[in-house]
Order: C-alpha cells, then sequence, then structure tokens
C-alpha cells in the first residue's frame, strides 16, 4: 500500500491525524462521546511534542522555546476540557504558550523587523475583535485583548522570518496563520453564535499549525 503513495508520511503524523479524527468525533454532531476528547486531545498534542522534542539540536534557544509553548499549549487543551470553568485558564495557557513561540522566533531575528507582516496581522485581529467584542463578557475583556495581542505578535513574526527567507520559514508562516484561523473561529463559535462543525475547524487548524511550528524546528 505503502508504495501507493507518492510520499511516505511520518508515523507520527499519522497518528496526529488518527488522534485529531477521534478528538474531533466526541463533539455533539459526530460521535457525541464526550470521553474520546479527554482521552485523544492531549494524546494528540503530545504526539506533536514527541515530532519537535528531537529537533532543533542545532538550535538550542530556539528548541527550548517551542518545547516550552508545545508544554503550555498542552496544559490549554486540558483546561478546555472544561468548557465553561477552564476558558481563562485556558486562554492564559495559551497567551504563555505564544509568548514562549515569540521568544523562539525572535532567536537570530529581530522582533518586528518587518513592520508589514505585523501591520497586517494588526488589521485582521482588530477586524476580528471589532466584530466579536459585543459578546465578550466584561470580566473577560481584558485578557482576550492581552491573548490577540500575543496571538498576533506570534504570528506576525512568524511571517517575519518568512519573508526574510530564513530556512523552514514558510512553514513557520503557515502556522503562525492556521493558530490565528483556528483561534478566531473558536472565538467566533463561543461569542458570536454557534459555529457549524465548529470542532472539526477549530481544532483541525490548531493541530496542523501546532506541527508547522514543530516543523519549523531542524530535524535531527
Amino acid at each position: 500500500m505503502s508504495r501507493l503513495l507518492p510520499v511516505s508520511l511520518p508515523p507520527l503524523l499519522i497518528a496526529l491525524v488518527a488522534s485529531a479524527a477521534l478528538a474531533i468525533a466526541a463533539a455533539p454532531w459526530a460521535l457525541n462521546q464526550p470521553l474520546l476528547a479527554w482521552i485523544f486531545k492531549p494524546l494528540a498534542t503530545l504526539l506533536v511534542i514527541a515530532h519537535a522534542w528531537p529537533r532543533g539540536g542545532d538550535q538550542l534557544s530556539a528548541r527550548h522555546w517551542v518545547r516550552l509553548g508545545l508544554i503550555w499549549s498542552l496544559v490549554g487543551d486540558v483546561a478546555l476540557l472544561w468548557p465553561d470553568k477552564g476558558f481563562l485558564p485556558g486562554l492564559v495557557s495559551f497567551l504563555l504558550a505564544h509568548l514562549a513561540y515569540l521568544m523562539a522566533f525572535t532567536r537570530g531575528t529581530r522582533l518586528a523587523l518587518l513592520w508589514m507582516p505585523f501591520g497586517a496581522y494588526a488589521a485582521v485581529a482588530g477586524v476580528v475583535l471589532a466584530a466579536l467584542w459585543p459578546g465578550v463578557p466584561e470580566a473577560l475583556r481584558l485578557p482576550v485583548l492581552a491573548y490577540v495581542l500575543c496571538l498576533g505578535a506570534m504570528a506576525a513574526q512568524a511571517a517575519v522570518v518568512w519573508r526574510l527567507g530564513r530556512e523552514r520559514g514558510a512553514v513557520l508562516a503557515a502556522g503562525g496563520a492556521l493558530f490565528m484561523l483556528s483561534d478566531a473561529l473558536l472565538a467566533t463559535n463561543k461569542f458570536a453564535g454557534p459555529l457549524p462543525l465548529a470542532s472539526l475547524w477549530v481544532l483541525a487548524s490548531y493541530w496542523a499549525a501546532q506541527w508547522c511550528i514543530a516543523s519549523w524546528l531542524r530535524p535531527r
């Protein structure tokens, strides 16, 4: 069977796709089995961590921060298994993850060295915030604003790395953009109204983003 495939897929990627599919299938519109999310949502992120862990042997500082970002992401994934009570802890965990990624992406590339990616992401973030702001509870407005600033800066700096022609910059920029898309969809579903098949679009783009970020580190 493998001979029929033009490219041999990494086993960890195959395992990630399977775990992600089972986590997504936990949703009420699919199998409606919450236990699947409790098992396979953390497992999917653990598989991304396993993909990242041996990489970046000659990028020690960047590797440290990417690993830390993935670990904070895992904490956020677990927190969001409680959609209401865990939302704020999850938000804080992912904010710390984005700060860690931002530290990784500035190893060897000065923050905001190019202004255009930052301007573009600021515009996108502004449009999304303006659309969702009326539905954001008062108590969450400051944390949400801080989170969007960190997320936008992370995605913009990833685009800077790409635009400067750095190695594997394109996959990193894709990771940043996919993370922005995933969180915009999640926020729309939470603060503006239910999206059809929300967990499919949110989680698929989320794990694709994490895989791209992990893949930015050089393979051993």
